[in-house]
């Protein structure tokens, strides 16, 4: 059924239309490539999360717009050579001519389905454009039918399988919404058909709550996946998701349009992540939430759901650790400099095979490339014979020069070992100033490079001096290591600093230095605080923000760890005014026993509390204590019912047979 609707709708089209929409679909090849690589590299300088979605959303309208903007322009461009063949003189010289030629090959006049003949400069085959337009119009039908489907069974899944919350669930919904200052009509179910909670709907949004979720996660973790979605109302990307899945349907056929889609929705789950920490202000209990609801991840496409997007990269962000993406985004920027170059090279060419400079030039494309390339050589050769540079005529020797001076550089080129370069290559040669003479001397540094690479270097700005300065320093790079020291800003006098402050990495651990800011300052200033440090260790300590002075005030307090005990306590946010509270209730615990209680969040207040119930416990016995929920509460319970003296054992024997629980706690 979809074929036979697509063949009556291309019988309807018109030759115009056809050629028109032949041409916005090629042309948005190149258009879309160069859009991705100017929102990826907008993107990557963007530090808040908002403006990089806004960037990306923006980034998808133009998208939409460039192939509408090409259709209308190949249209009105079309319709005025149509009006100059019925009054130009030379257009009826000109027309006969075209169908002479389609005479000789064969072919009779053209139908709506085949090459227009309203544009006789046009280079693009009637049975390409035919192809293109079938193939399109197929592919948008299969796609329609599927988010058809799935908006349907999205529809028929709400009506059948959801139920009201309950009221206690209910409120917490309500007090949410208000806090966040939403005076929308949202309804809330419970549903079995989803595992994570979601928004579905556009103007009357319900919010999904599964019973897996109800059942499976603590309060505080619910109000935060709940402020997730309402988030997503509160920023109307429901609207927004249905703008993307038809984007997605019409530009099925272009990579950018799904790799830009992919990025929209990882940034819109990051805002509302932010939305949802801020409003409930407990990270660490919604990073976990992310994590139980990774396991039971399933959700459609067209909703709006709380696991949706990267979970490692999401709760990195969520809880603010920080990561390698200083060096990712300068990788991410060079890619997208050198994917903008390709993109605007094919438009280029495109844009040429569309509106070739003179009259002869539809014949000219139809020729072989040999045969037109000796006939030109035949014409220079000619011209350049026949008439010399004169007074009258200062030019022509201009030209010639101009003529001399492309053929030198191609030899020059080929000298330096550069042969069998396309004129694709030779131009972005040229214009990123890659000369003989630069490929030379990164030859004498053992580098034997393609075009591609030696324009990627270029671009850097990778010159023979910093090379051979990284050699003397004792490092021999490959070309990607060379690319990624220049882009991070990593030099030899960066690495003979880190040499003399005690370390010796090699290339890709000095990259990893310097992505994460050491210095050998840094370096040196660790080492006097007491620290014995490889590169790894560095990266380590720099990476959790292990400073001279939190070891400083580590020291004060009696406490001289080792690295990895230095990460690890900061890691579990070991402060010196903790170890100061705690030791100043009679307790030394070492470096360990402090990464312990910790963990097990033993407070100075909790260990006050059982210093009030009479009790004196060491840090084991405080780690036991609290593991096994024994609380001050507790303790006054027990003493209540006349059990004086318990050891520890016996407290906790009580606590787990629920020997002094009341009804209401069974």
């Amino acid at each position: 059924m979809t074929t036979s609707m697509t063949t009556a709708l291309m019988n309807s089209l018109s030759p115009t239309v056809m050629h028109s929409l032949g041409w916005a679909l090629l042309h948005f090849f190149w258009q879309g490539t160069a859009l991705a690589a100017l929102a990826a590299a907008a993107m990557a300088l963007c530090r808040r999360t908002s403006a990089r979605y806004a960037l990306g959303v923006g980034a998808l309208v133009l998208m939409l717009l460039a192939p509408l903007a090409t259709f209308f322009f190949y249209a009105q461009q079309h319709s005025g050579v149509a009006d100059t063949a019925k009054s130009s003189p030379l257009a009826a010289v000109a027309w006969p001519t075209a169908r002479g030629r389609a005479a000789a090959s064969g072919s009779t006049q053209p139908s709506s389905r085949g090459r227009s003949p309203i544009a006789p400069s046009d280079a693009l085959p009637g049975s390409v454009e035919v192809w293109l337009v079938e193939a399109w119009l197929l592919g948008v039908a299969f796609f329609s039918l599927r988010s058809a489907g799935g908006f349907l069974l999205l529809e028929r899944e709400r009506r059948r399988q959801s139920a009201v919350v309950s009221p206690q669930v209910l409120e917490i919904c309500h007090t949410l919404q208000r806090r966040l200052g939403l005076d929308r009509a949202i309804a809330y179910c419970e549903c079995k058909w989803l595992q994570a909670p979601a928004v579905i709907g556009w103007f009357r949004p319900v919010v999904f709550l599964p019973v897996t979720a109800l059942t499976g996660l603590s309060e505080d973790q619910l109000q935060s996946v709940i402020a997730h979605e309402l988030a997503h109302i509160q920023r109307l990307d429901p609207f927004v998701n249905v703008f993307q899945v038809c984007v997605e349907t019409l530009l099925f056929y272009h990579p950018a349009v799904w790799w830009l889609n992919k990025r929209i929705r990882a940034e819109r789950e990051h805002c509302c992540d932010e939305m949802a920490v801020s409003l409930c202000g407990n990270a660490v209990e919604y990073a976990r939430a992310l994590t139980m609801m990774e396991e039971w991840r399933s959700a459609p496409v067209l909703a709006m759901a709380a696991n949706r997007g990267p979970l490692t990269e999401r709760i990195v962000r969520v809880l603010g650790l920080k990561t390698l993406g200083a060096g990712m985004r300068g990788i991410g920027l060079t890619g997208s400099v050198l994917c903008l170059t390709a993109a605007l090279i094919a438009g280029n060419a495109l844009l040429g095979m569309a509106h070739p400079p003179s009259a002869h030039a539809e014949a000219d494309l139809q020729m072989p490339f040999a045969a037109f390339a000796a006939r030109s050589a035949q014409t220079a050769e000619k011209s350049t014979t026949s008439s010399k540079p004169s007074p009258a005529h200062p030019q022509s020797g201009d030209q010639s020069s101009a003529s001399s001076s492309a053929t030198s550089y191609i030899d020059a080129m080929k000298a330096a070992g550069l042969g069998d370069l396309t004129v694709d290559q030779l131009i972005a040669l040229k214009i990123q100033d890659v000369t003989p003479e630069y490929v030379r001397e990164l030859h004498e540094q053992g580098l034997q490079l393609d075009a591609n690479n030696l324009i990627a270097m270029r671009v850097q700005g990778i010159t023979p001096e910093y090379i051979r300065e990284l050699h003397q320093s004792g490092l021999n790079p490959s070309q990607d290591q060379l690319i990624a020291l220049k882009v991070q800003g990593a030099d030899g006098e960066y690495y003979r600093g880190l040499k003399e402050a005690g370390i010796q990495p090699d290339v890709d651990k000095l990259i990893g230095l310097k992505v994460q800011g050491v210095t050998p300052e840094y370096v040196r200033e660790l080492r006097a605080a007491g620290l014995t440090v490889t590169a790894d260790q560095v990266i380590a300590l720099k990476v959790q923000d292990v400073s001279p002075a939190y070891l400083k005030g580590l020291h004060e307090q009696g406490i001289d760890p080792r690295t990895d005990d230095a990460i690890a306590l900061k890691v579990q946010d070991v402060t010196p005014e903790y170890i100061r509270d705690i030791r100043a209730l009679g307790l030394k615990p070492s470096a360990n026993e402090l990464i312990a209680l910790r963990v097990q969040d033993v407070t100075p207040e909790y260990i006050k509390a059982l210093q009030s119930a009479g009790y004196k416990f060491n840090v084991s016995d405080l780690i036991s204590a609290k593991v096994q929920d024994v609380t001050p509460e507790f303790i006054e319970r027990a003493q209540k019912h006349g059990f004086k003296d318990l050891t520890l054992q016996k407290l906790i024997q009580l606590r787990q047979l629920g020997i002094l629980d009341s009804k209401a706690d069974i």
